[in-house]
């Protein structure tokens, strides 16, 4: 993405970044930087921040008996999700290079994204997110045997048995490992598309080998993000008003590190 006036055909492709390395210090840094820029320009942070907890908000309130609104909710908030990543990635790259930081311009960036790469990257998880959905349920199915033709939603004693407490380790396990998989796809392509003219396999594999490059560093850096989205969440998704812009900022800087231009 750059900030000059569109012409005529598409845009030149953008080298492919070569992949740098990690180290634990430059978490540090790159958390700092997330707070920096967060403080900085808390009104983006708390206007993109909002959409996650709001979008968190309105599943947990429709999932009181509206099964068909959670799909629908759970479908759709992975594809509007990126954009508001975007918004913060944005906020930081103006940052970065000195540029002003306008409401008009940086919402404008994250509408055009629509027509660029982000969308894919978008629906790659939203199948992502259908095929743990498919998998979680045969799993439950395989390995509850007949107590999944009780009604679980009215007691969670299944759960509780030798089956229930092995169905769940199970789920545990496979739902960690597609998380990490997907984490790898995914922690510097967003930025990298919003930066350059890269289609989003090609950024999507080169995600994955940055993670692979820097494995150690970054399962440290998945944690870190595990960790405090899961106690932002208590309680009512509250705490993320404030760790999700930093994380989103922090992202940023931690991309800029892992991924430089060889020319």
């Amino acid at each position: 993405m750059t900030d000059t006036l569109p012409t005529d055909g598409p845009p030149p492709a953008s080298p492919v970044p070569e992949i740098g390395h990690l180290t634990l210090r430059e978490l540090f840094t790159v958390l700092k930087c997330g707070m920096d820029d967060f403080r900085a320009a808390p009104q983006f942070g708390l206007f993109f921040s909002a959409i996650y907890v709001l979008g968190g908000f309105l599943m947990v309130w429709l999932s009181a008996g509206h099964v068909t609104w959670v799909l629908a909710t759970s479908l759709g908030f992975p594809l509007a999700a990126p954009f508001a990543a975007v918004g913060l990635y944005e906020v930081s790259r103006r940052r970065e290079a000195g540029l002003p930081l306008i409401w008009s311009e940086i919402l404008g960036v994250v509408w055009n994204e629509r027509t660029r790469q982000v969308p894919w990257i978008g629906a790659v998880i939203v199948l992502y997110f259908l095929f743990w959905t498919f998998l979680a349920h045969m799993i439950f199915a395989l390995m509850m045997g007949l107590s999944t033709l009780t009604n679980i939603s009215s007691g969670l004693d299944a759960f509780l048995t030798s089956e229930g407490l092995r169905m769940i380790a199970v789920e545990v396990v496979i739902g960690a490992a597609l998380a990490i998989l997907l984490f790898a796809l995914t922690v510097v392509s967003l930025p990298l598309v919003l930066e350059k003219e890269i289609d989003f396999v090609t950024a999507m594999l080169l995600s994955l080998q940055a993670f692979r490059a820097n494995l150690f560093v970054m399962s440290v850096w998945a944690t870190v993000i595990a960790v405090l989205t899961l106690v932002a969440m208590v309680p009512w998704f509250l705490g993320l008003i404030v760790v999700l812009p930093v994380l989103g900022h922090a992202t940023w800087h931690l991309y800029r590190r892992v991924l430089y231009d060889t020319q």
